[in-house]
């Protein structure tokens, strides 16, 4: 175990309930981290991050994507470096672990719902994984809230081996995943999950990102990505989780 890796360990920490949620449940929804300039200043900065990024960089699916938040500001510095979420990784992962990914990803008004999933094989590169969903809206049950199986992380097997029909919006398992604005979601990324149908007239936003062992191969290459002005105003902490060092 490196040095770095036995320091988070020590110094972060779930408060107890929130532990044993994430243990048993899959998943936990608790406060986010503080903003410089409060939750009004980061919705600001979310929408001028994704409309001024760079077509290579959006994405759109069953929501629009818009990738390598590390880097659009100062906004965003304390989501992927929040305690907590450190925490969990070193629960969960067990060992050296890094960052993955951290995107912006927008629901809009009609979107439909997403296939319940596992965000990497069990067993599979990457594996295991920890993801977070930090809710620039209220999450709520009509605009898209992320739905979680409960003790799902358990099973051997993915959603597609155990139900006719993944994409189902009403499965009796599910519970939904609400909270206010500057809530964060903390998950397993072997808990099946995906958001369910934006049926209000409302965008929902939000930032998620995901940890995965340090060996493994990330989803985005920080390194070769960094800007000069975010390398210069993050601390170590951050570029150790960044494997940026």
């Amino acid at each position: 175990m490196d040095d770095w890796y036995s320091a988070i360990a020590t110094e972060s920490d779930l408060p107890p309930d929130a532990a044993r949620l994430l243990r048993d449940v899959g998943f936990v929804v608790m406060p986010g981290p503080e903003i410089p300039g409060g939750w009004a200043r980061l919705s600001q900065a979310y929408d001028r991050a994704v409309l001024t990024a760079d077509p290579s960089d959006v994405s759109i699916r069953s929501s629009t994507r818009v990738h390598d938040f590390v880097n659009r500001g100062p906004e965003f510095d304390g989501l992927y470096v929040y305690r907590p979420v450190l925490a969990a990784c070193c629960r969960i992962i067990g060992r050296p672990f890094k960052l993955s990914t951290m995107l912006a990803r927008t629901l809009e008004p009609g979107a439909p719902a997403q296939p319940l999933h596992v965000d990497v094989k069990r067993g599979a590169d990457g594996w295991p994984l920890v993801g977070f969903i930090v809710m620039v809206d209220e999450f709520d049950a009509e605009n898209g809230a992320t739905r979680f199986v409960p003790g799902s992380h358990l099973l051997p097997s993915d959603p597609n081996e155990w139900m006719e029909d993944a994409t189902d919006d009403a499965y009796e398992e599910q519970v939904l995943a609400c909270g206010p604005a500057g809530s964060i979601i903390i998950f397993n990324g072997s808990v099946w999950h995906g958001h369910t149908a934006n049926r209000s007239n409302r965008r929902r936003r939000s930032v998620q990102g995901a940890y995965i062992p340090r060996e493994a191969r990330a989803a985005i290459d920080q390194a070769s990505r960094m800007r000069p002005e975010t390398i210069e105003r993050i601390g170590d902490l951050a570029k150790y989780v960044l494997d940026i060092g």
